[in-house]
């Protein structure tokens, strides 16, 4: 009888012990959930009000009538950006830029990191310490400049592909993910009969989409946003979107800094407001493709079965 009553004591405390952590965590969970509502909100609402700027007429900009929703719809400032000539021409550069610049990248990144990874190789402390060191310090922006135009790359698209193949900091990311894959499948495929490329383009390589993924995305941004190595290294008609929307911004607010300041709103907020619309949507529609990607763990369970 004794047993059973402390059996039963037992039960009790451990469904109270449950019910109290149940309701610890159900205010964990609405605490993240309102923190994560507020980060939410925090990203979202600037862009919603640009996006609100740049359909609203001057008028209603000058009155400070527009908060969230376009107020005196018009599409003016989208018109005045498309209008001319080589906008199209531009975006078109951008895009081969962030395609090719991203393809490189991420080749030169794999080949560089992979053997970087082994750390049986020798002198692979060295070459890590020269790319720690090279991600704190860099040769300067004269330096630079020399180098690209002794290299005959000034004036051609190679000068935004090239110099810019590796970045350390992905190259520290993605070492560390291909020290994390178990040595066991790579000695595995190496009994089977691959060497290490194809362990790296077959085993390695499907292992690591998410951190790919990761990568490129960061490379992508980089070269989509890029603008000031394009006026450094290029000519015109070779410039980026980011690069001719800037000259439209500078030229939009010279034409406002000679009239008055009413004209100076209507002319100037409208269409900066435009500009970051039409900068960063394509980088903001790419993001959803690629989230399903960013989950780790891809290779739980690769060495069962």
């Amino acid at each position: 009888m004794q047993m059973a009553k402390g059996e039963r004591e037992m039960h009790k405390s451990g469904r109270l012990s449950k019910a109290g952590n149940r309701k610890w965590f159900t205010w964990l969970d609405t605490v993240i959930y309102l923190v994560m509502i507020l980060t939410l909100l925090i990203c979202i609402l600037p862009f919603v009000y640009m996006l609100a700027l740049s359909f609203s007429s001057p008028r209603a900009i000058m009155n400070f009538r527009v908060s969230f929703w376009p107020v005196g719809f018009q599409a003016e400032s989208y018109r005045q950006i498309f209008r001319y000539p080589q906008f199209f021409h531009a975006y078109g550069n951008t895009f081969l830029y962030t395609l090719a610049g991203t393809g490189i990248a991420l080749a030169m990144t794999i080949l560089f990191a992979y053997p970087l990874s082994k750390t049986f190789l020798r002198g692979n402390k060295i070459f890590m310490k020269i790319v720690v060191f090279s991600m704190f310090f860099n040769g300067g922006l004269i330096p630079t400049y020399l180098i690209i135009s002794n290299l005959h790359l000034t004036g051609t698209r190679w000068a935004m592909l090239l110099p810019f193949a590796i970045s350390p900091f992905n190259l520290i990311i993605l070492i560390n993910f291909f020290k994390g894959i178990p040595a066991e499948i790579e000695d595995a495929a190496r009994i089977d009969g691959l060497g290490y490329f194809g362990i790296l383009c077959r085993i390695v390589l499907p292992l690591s989409t998410s951190a790919l993924a990761t990568i490129g995305l960061y490379y992508a941004v980089f070269f989509w946003n890029d603008w000031f190595n394009s006026l450094i290294y290029l000519n015109t008609e070779q410039y980026p979107v980011m690069l001719f929307l800037r000259n439209i911004v500078q030229g939009t607010a010279m034409v406002a800094d000679g009239a008055g300041s009413a004209d100076r709103s209507s002319l100037g907020i409208s269409v900066k407001s435009a500009v970051i619309i039409v900068s960063t949507l394509p980088i903001i529609l790419l993001y959803p493709m690629l989230q399903r990607f960013f989950i780790a763990g891809l290779t739980v369970g690769s060495l069962k079965g």
